[in-house]
């Protein structure tokens, strides 16, 4: 699993008028949570969490917490990011603390592999689901769950029992829902173009 530090600094002013002027100092006000931490409220610059999370795994990467607190030393991962609805920046960060020896719930990307046998008849691959949840140790979150489309005939669909998940990762569900179809062309398209193509001749 991907590794980072990152500084924060406790906020000692709780509630919204503390996270008001954490923002208008410029740092994003935030949490941290979880086992063997006391819950606290932190401030942490928003360049220094761009960057702390900007590698492959993303929000999965285990986060080292440094800083004059009861977080210091604390490993965490990000849990939410509230973003701006206009700006797009971050307003809020979750960090949840993790226990290394314990399996816990990520988030990871879905990674097609190869062109379907679909796409290349002129049909198109839809993702259903970009992300899928996985239970494991943190040290084994994947980066992302590469799932193989190249034998993929218009109309195949890949649901989630069909999905290998890697050593040491479990893929929990209780509805096996689809992950990824190849669909063709609707055939009112066709029809539309067609009769257009005609109308076109006719008028010439």
């Amino acid at each position: 699993m991907a590794q980072a530090e990152l500084n924060v600094a406790l906020r000692e002013r709780v509630g919204k008028g503390g996270a008001r002027s954490a923002r208008r100092d410029g740092l994003v006000p935030g949490v941290v949570y979880g086992p063997g931490v006391e819950p606290c409220t932190i401030n942490v610059e928003p360049k220094a969490l761009q960057k702390a999370i900007s590698g492959e795994a993303g929000w999965n990467t285990l986060l080292t917490l440094k800083g004059d607190g009861p977080f210091n030393g604390v490993l965490a991962v990000v849990k939410d990011i509230q973003v701006d609805s206009i700006r797009r920046n971050p307003t809020h960060v979750d960090f949840q603390a993790i226990n290394t020896n314990k399996a816990v719930s990520f988030m990871v990307p879905v990674n097609t592999v190869g062109k379907s046998a679909g796409e290349k008849a002129g049909g198109n691959l839809q993702l259903i689901r970009k992300e899928l949840e996985v239970v494991c140790l943190p040290a084994n979150v994947p980066a992302h769950i590469d799932i193989n489309v190249e034998a993929l005939e218009i109309g195949d669909v890949v649901h989630i029992d069909d999905v290998t998940a890697p050593e040491g990762v479990e893929l929990p569900h209780d509805v096996n829902f689809t992950v990824i179809t190849v669909v063709g062309h609707k055939p009112s398209d066709d029809v539309d173009g067609a009769e257009g193509e005609e109308e076109a001749a006719a008028e010439e």
